[in-house]
């Protein structure tokens, strides 16, 4: 049974945990049960429930939530704490490699006063957890962590209340601790098992129910290992792509040769005659489905169709045609625009006036583990399984697609092997489905990796224009921001400007795009911050200086500091072949700091960056050693799109859709990496997934500068390397 449960289970020594997690993962369990009532099957004990506020969508991954699922009207369950003391908490997130599997269990056990490993989250499955919209925009740990802290909370006040009325005493000599609610005076002592055997107890949690403040944390704050470690590392773990059902078929589809071809004709004989294939038409999908993955791949190979092929812009063309071709003839998206004061009074003003425009590539996601789906149905219900950040998003994507009720239809998301936002749609759902309906056999499909660099979504490309004004001492006057295509997101300068001016333009992309890890904040933060640059080149100044000189902004000003100090900045001088950057930025309530040192080979100008240090602060830290993988992963991601990622295309066919052509960070390109949290229990927490990657790429235009007096204005900075060495 291991191989059909949802994958990243893990139960500590409870054959019950797990088998009752095996119920809730089979098809079997009933479509109508309603999300609340699931933990009827827990048995007795104390459950509680959590009026949800609505939440905005946002990016890519906001998603209309489906009537059947409105709030706040609807109460949907939370936690169970159950008769031998396990507590299960049930959320609608998935676990995509960021670790909210230990940071939720931490802030539910900090509140509830219980050791982390009695909690076993339910995570991800739609006809288990509440509606979420979706993990993505850095939102887990402001909002889920924020939700779940409440449900404990209420949790341990009920189980103490309960304790003081069986009792009969004051509910404020009571203390509850390690899973047990102690009375100091008389000695008493219950466990939570016992006092909620058998009973069914329902508690609702209010907003406004008091938490413990960051500062008294005993078990949040701290550096808990990785929950289910050990069967990660040893490859115990089970992941989306790992699922298996009984009869299980493997599929293939058949893709276009090029970018909006469309289908003409298609002979699925030679296919279908083969023993043991199912081929399947549907419209514009072609696909087969064999017994092994590949007698799939073979029978794919005997599919004969014809396309149509249609007009496509190339790479070289790109950036001309994205400012060629808005979707927004008005000039420009109302609700990015951001305009204070007179740019062009402020400019006129400015001793020191500057125009540039930056560039910056598609590039892909390249997930560990590419797209992977089981589908398998049961009468005209559907089970799917797969690697998604939007599983409600997923399950509705389905019931379009095939007509049906979205209660007929449930989600599973195992753990997934990372997504980077770029797992937000269904599509490998929606053909394992197609499939497994006309085989009538489950069936599982799985992306390439050709495919997966191919037929995903990319980060988009973009054009960015900026103008500049500042005088002799150092002070902007004015700030003219124009973002082309590739999106809002930190669109807004943190500067101190009285002229101000910033809008983005939305464009026709010629490739697919979609949410990335930061999304538009990279490319925003790279043009505003190597533009800095540039202007206190033009100033005379100092980059460090110049940044501090216009930036009143507490918490910018901190990271900045603590980078520039735990650098060195301004110690050491760059010399030819050797340089120094520094950036820094905010999003998603995220504030960083990059300071960054390359070094350019002589003989090939092939630039690689040797030192990397980075400042974060995003409020109160739930996990310090797990918020540093988290910096410490965006660094090295970030490293592709700076100097070398991109998808490169002509006429509507990706050329380099090969992990041997398309190059990502290796363990050689590593820097030395640093990194300095600043813990600000003062404030809420916020997430950390993405803000930290904005940094890298500025910081390293800067220090090319100064290494080689040249200044990259374009993204990668140096697929072929720089200076005379470079072609």
């Amino acid at each position: 049974m291991a191989d059909e449960q949802p994958a990243g289970r893990a139960f500590p020594g409870s054959e019950i945990e797990a088998e009752r997690y095996e119920l809730f993962a089979s098809p079997a369990y009933r479509f109508e049960v309603r999300r609340r009532d699931v933990f009827k099957v827990l048995g007795a004990g104390l459950v509680v429930a959590f009026c949800v506020p609505a939440v905005q969508g946002q990016e890519t991954g906001g998603a209309r939530r489906p009537p059947g699922d409105a709030m706040p009207d609807d109460v949907s369950a939370w936690i169970h704490v159950g008769e031998d003391g396990r507590v299960t908490v049930s959320t609608g997130k998935a676990e995509v490699g960021q670790n909210i599997r230990t940071s939720l269990a931490q802030v539910v056990a900090e509140e509830l006063r219980v050791p982390v490993d009695s909690i076993t989250l339910v995570m991800a499955d739609t006809a288990l957890t509440p509606y979420d919209m979706g993990t993505f925009g850095s939102r887990t740990t402001p909002i889920m962590a924020a939700q779940l802290r409440k449900v404990a909370a209420a949790a341990r006040e009920a189980l103490v209340e309960l304790a003081a009325t069986r009792w009969t005493v004051d509910r404020a000599t009571l203390n509850a601790r390690d899973g047990i609610v102690l009375h100091g005076a008389s000695g008493r002592r219950a466990t939570y098992g016992e006092l909620t055997r058998g009973q069914k107890l329902v508690k609702t949690a209010s907003d406004d129910v008091a938490t413990t403040p960051a500062a008294r944390w005993q078990i949040a704050g701290h550096s808990v290992p990785k929950v289910n470690g050990r069967d990660v590392v040893t490859g115990r773990h089970k992941y989306a792509s790992d699922v298996a059902r009984p009869g299980m078929l493997h599929g293939r589809v058949l893709r276009p040769p090029s970018f909006g071809a469309t289908l003409v004709t298609a002979d699925l004989g030679p296919a279908q005659a083969r023993a043991g294939v199912t081929a399947v038409r549907d419209g514009e999908f072609v696909g087969v489905a064999a017994g092994d993955s590949q007698a799939a791949a073979d029978a794919l190979d005997l599919l004969r169709a014809e396309w149509k092929a249609a007009p496509q812009p190339s790479g070289a063309e790109l950036f001309d045609y994205l400012k060629k071709n808005p979707t927004d003839p008005a000039g420009g998206d109302a609700r990015s625009r951001v305009v204070s004061g007179s740019s062009d009074e402020g400019l006129a003003a400015a001793t020191t006036r500057l125009a540039a425009t930056y560039t910056v590539a598609y590039i892909a996601h390249v997930p560990l583990e590419p797209r992977a789906a089981v589908a398998e149905w049961q009468g005209d219900s559907l089970t799917v399984w797969t690697g998604s950040q939007r599983p409600f998003g997923v399950r509705t994507e389905l019931a379009e697609a095939f007509r049906i009720p979205e209660e007929r239809v449930r989600v599973i998301v195992p753990d997934t092997g990372s997504g980077y936002g770029g797992k937000h749609t269904g599509e490998a759902a929606i053909e394992a489905a197609r499939l497994a309906r006309a085989a009538s056999r489950p069936v599982k499909v799985a992306s390439t990796r050709e495919e997966e660099l191919t037929w995903a979504y990319f980060r988009p490309a973009g054009v960015i224009e900026v103008r500049s004004g500042a005088t002799r001492d150092g002070r902007l006057t004015a700030w003219d921001f124009h973002n082309y295509n590739s999106g809002p997101s930190a669109i807004r300068t943190p500067y101190d400007v009285p002229n101000v001016r910033t809008e983005f333009h939305a464009t026709r992309s010629p490739l697919r795009q979609g949410s990335y890890r930061g999304l538009a904040a990279t490319a925003n933060h790279f043009a505003r911050e190597s533009h800095m640059d540039e202007l206190a080149q033009a100033l005379g100044m100092d980059p460090l200086e110049f940044r501090l000189r216009n930036l009143t902004d507490a918490r910018l000003r901190a990271v900045l500091q603590a980078a520039a100090e735990k650098f060195g900045w301004g110690k050491s001088k760059a010399s030819a072949g050797h340089g120094f950057g520094l950036s820094c930025g905010v999003e998603k309530g995220g504030y960083v700091a990059t300071c960054a040192e390359v070094a350019v080979a002589p003989a090939s100008g092939a630039v690689s960056v040797t030192r990397a240090v980075t400042a974060f602060e995003c409020g109160a830290i739930v996990n310090p050693d797990h918020l540093t993988n988290q910096v410490e992963g965006s660094v090295i991601m970030a490293l592709g799109g700076a100097l070398f990622e991109s998808i490169q295309f002509d006429a509507g066919v990706v050329d380099n859709a090969r992990l041997s052509l398309y190059r990502v960070p290796r363990f050689s390109d590593a820097p030395v990496l640093e990194t300095v949290l600043l813990d600000r229990k003062d404030l809420p927490s916020a997430g950390a997934g993405e803000t930290p990657i904005v940094g890298l790429a500025p910081a390293v235009a800067g220090a090319i500068f100064a290494a080689t007096g040249q200044r990259r204005r374009s993204l990668p900075l140096a697929p072929k390397g720089v200076g005379p060495a470079a072609s």
